[in-house]
C-alpha cells in the first residue's frame, strides 16, 4: 500500500494509460500525494527536452551542410589563376568572390569555423621527406652519404652517357625494384644514379604472374649467402595508364634524376610507335628495349624470341629509332651463340647503346623429396631467368665481346650498360674496366635493399683512390686491350720463353765477369 506499482508496464505504456484516465494510482505512505502522476510528468518533460535538443542538432547539421555546399561552389568558381584570366573573366571572378565572402560571413555569424578539407593521401603531389641514410652493413663495408646521388666527399663519380648526366654510374635494373612509384622514389632517395622501371607494355591485361616465382641457390659454406637466383616473373602487370601517371609524377618530383623506361611489345609497328610516344610525354630520359627476357611470352614473339632473330630485331629497331626523340638502348640476351650479332644489328639501326646481359635461361633444381622442379607452382614449373653473383663471369665475357665490337666497329662512340651479378663496388669496377658507362643492379637490391648504392659508390671511390684515378673516364675500358685470341697467347708465351732462355745464356767470354755480380752471373749459366 505504501508503494506505486507500475512494474508491468513500460514508461510509454504508462503515459498512454495516464492520458486516458485508466491508470490506477496508489498513495505513498509518507507524502499522501499521487507520486505516480508526478513520475509520468517528469519523464514526459525529460523526453520533450531531449526531442528539442535533437531537433536543434538536426537544424545545425542542415545549416552546416548548406554552408559546405556554398563553400564548395565558391571554391569551384573561385580559381582564376592569373591576371590575364581575371581580366578575361571579370564577372566570374567577382561572382566567385561574392560567394566566398557570403559563405565565410555566414559561417562566422553562425559561430562555425570553416575547416580545410584534407587532401587524400593517394593524391598528394609533394614528395615525402627521405629517411636519413645509413650503412646497412654496419661498418663491415665502406660507405658514403649521397646527396641527390652525388657523394658528399671523395672522387667524382658522375658520368655523361648519350647526353644524359648521371650523378653516379649505378642504375636500378629493370625488374621488381622498379615496379611502381613508391619503390622508384625510394631508389632516388637512397641515391641511385638512375632507375629503369619494370618493363611496360600497352596491354597489361595479358600479363598474369604466379606465386611463388623465385628460387635461390645458396653457398654450401655459408647458408646465408645467396649465389644464384632464378625468377619466372613476367613484365609489369600494372595498367599502362597508371605507370604513365607515376612516370610523370617521378619526373615532376625528381626533374634532375634519370628515369629510364623499359618497354616491350609484339611485332607491331603501330604498338611500338604508340608506346614510344606515350612514354616520351611523361618525360622519361632514355628507352631500354627489352629484347632479352628468356621466359617473357615467346609465343607472342616478345623478349628473347625477338632478340634472337636478327631480321626481326633489325626491323623493330628501325621503327623505334625513327619514332624516338631520346636515346635508346637495346638490352641483349645472353642466350645466343654470339651476342655481338644482334648487338651490331641494333646499333646499325641507329640506336645509341646496348645493355647486357639479361638473365640466363635456367632450371634452378629438383626437390628430391617431392621430385618436383623449383620454383614449384601447383606441382609444376617452367624454365626461368638466372641471375645474382654466379652469373658475373658470364656477364663479363659477354660485355667484353660487345665492348670490343663497339671499339672496333663504332670507334667507341656507342654506349654500354653492364648487368650481371653486381653486389660490390669491386664487381662494378670490373665492368667499367671492360668499357661499361653505367652498371645496373637488380637482384642485388632484392637481396640487400636500396641503400646498397651507398656502399657501391664508396667502394668504387676506394678503388679510384688506390690507383689515383680522378674520374670514371680515366679507367673505363682500361683492361679491354689485354684481351686477345688464344693463338696470340701461344705466340706471346713462346716469345717470353725465348727471352728468358736468352737471359740465361750466360757470359760469352771471361772478360765479362764482374766482382759485384759474380753469383748472379754464375746462376745465369746453370741449366736446372
Amino acid at each position: 500500500p505504501g508503494q506505486a506499482c507500475f512494474s508491468r508496464f513500460s514508461l510509454r505504456q504508462k503515459e498512454r494509460r495516464l492520458q486516458r484516465g485508466q491508470c490506477i494510482h496508489t498513495r505513498r505512505a509518507e507524502g499522501g500525494a499521487f507520486s505516480g502522476v508526478r513520475s509520468f510528468e517528469r519523464a514526459r518533460e525529460k523526453r520533450r527536452h531531449a526531442s528539442e535538443g535533437a531537433s536543434a542538432e538536426r537544424r545545425r547539421r542542415v545549416e552546416q551542410s548548406t554552408l559546405t555546399q556554398h563553400s564548395r561552389q565558391a571554391r569551384r568558381s573561385a580559381p582564376v589563376r592569373s591576371a590575364q584570366e581575371r581580366e578575361a573573366n571579370p564577372s566570374r571572378a567577382a561572382e566567385a568572390g561574392r560567394m566566398m565572402m557570403t559563405s565565410n560571413a555566414l559561417q562566422q555569424r553562425r559561430g562555425v569555423v570553416p575547416q580545410r578539407r584534407a587532401v587524400p593521401r593517394s593524391v598528394r603531389t609533394h614528395a615525402k621527406k627521405a629517411a636519413k641514410q645509413k650503412n646497412i652493413f654496419e661498418g663491415q663495408r665502406p660507405w658514403v652519404e649521397l646527396k641527390d646521388g652525388v657523394p658528399v666527399d671523395g672522387p667524382d663519380l658522375s658520368c655523361v652517357v648519350d647526353g644524359v648526366k648521371f650523378p653516379n654510374p649505378f642504375v636500378i635494373g629493370s625488374g621488381p625494384p622498379g615496379t611502381n612509384y613508391h619503390v622508384m622514389k625510394k631508389a632516388f632517395d637512397e641515391g641511385w644514379g638512375g632507375v629503369i622501371a619494370k618493363t611496360v607494355t600497352l596491354d597489361s591485361s595479358k600479363v598474369i604472374n604466379v606465386t611463388p616465382r623465385y628460387a635461390r641457390m645458396k653457398s654450401q659454406s655459408n647458408s646465408k649467402e645467396v649465389i644464384g637466383w632464378e625468377n619466372i616473373e613476367l613484365v609489369s602487370d600494372r595498367p599502362f595508364e597508371k605507370m604513365m601517371e607515376e612516370f610523370k609524377r617521378l619526373k615532376d618530383e625528381y626533374p634532375d634524376r634519370v628515369l629510364i623506361a623499359s618497354i616491350m611489345e609484339e611485332y607491331n609497328k603501330n604498338a611500338w610507335e604508340e608506346l614510344i610516344g606515350r612514354c616520351e610525354e611523361c618525360g622519361v630520359d632514355i628507352f631500354e628495349l627489352n629484347f632479352s627476357c628468356p621466359h617473357g611470352m615467346p609465343e607472342r614473339r616478345m623478349g628473347a624470341a625477338m632478340g634472337q632473330d636478327c631480321d626481326l630485331l633489325e626491323e623493330v629497331c628501325g621503327w623505334v629509332n625513327d619514332a624516338a626523340n631520346i636515346p635508346v638502348w637495346a638490352k641483349m640476351t645472353p642466350n645466343i651463340t654470339d651476342i655481338t650479332n644482334p648487338g651490331k644489328v641494333a646499333l646499325d639501326a641507329g640506336l645509341e647503346g646496348l645493355a647486357a646481359i639479361n638473365t640466363i635461361q635456367s632450371v634452378m633444381g629438383i626437390n628430391l623429396d617431392s621430385l618436383r622442379p623449383e620454383p614449384c607452382v601447383e606441382g609444376y614449373s617452367t624454365p626461368g631467368g638466372y641471375s645474382s653473383k654466379a652469373v658475373k663471369p658470364i656477364a663479363l665475357a659477354k660485355v667484353m665481346s660487345l665492348a670490343t665490337m663497339i671499339n672496333e666497329k663504332y670507334e667507341g662512340k656507342k654506349s654500354l650498360s653492364g648487368i650481371g651479378g653486381v653486389e660490390t663496388g669491386m664487381d662494378a669496377a670490373e665492368f667499367m674496366l671492360l668499357g661499361c658507362d653505367t652498371v645496373q643492379v637488380c637482384t642485388g637490391v632484392m637481396i640487400h635493399g636500396y641503400p646498397l648504392v651507398q656502399n657501391l659508390c664508396a667502394e668504387v671511390q676506394e678503388f679510384m683512390v688506390k690507383h689515383d684515378f680522378k674520374s670514371i673516364d680515366e679507367f673505363r675500358g682500361k683492361s679491354l686491350p689485354f684481351f686477345t685470341s688464344h693463338t696470340h697467347l701461344v705466340q706471346l708465351q713462346k716469345e717470353a720463353q725465348e727471352r728468358k732462355k736468352a737471359a740465361k745464356s750466360g757470359l760469352k767470354s771471361d772478360a765479362e765477369w764482374t766482382g759485384d755480380g759474380f753469383t748472379s752471373e754464375t746462376e745465369s749459366m746453370v741449366s736446372n
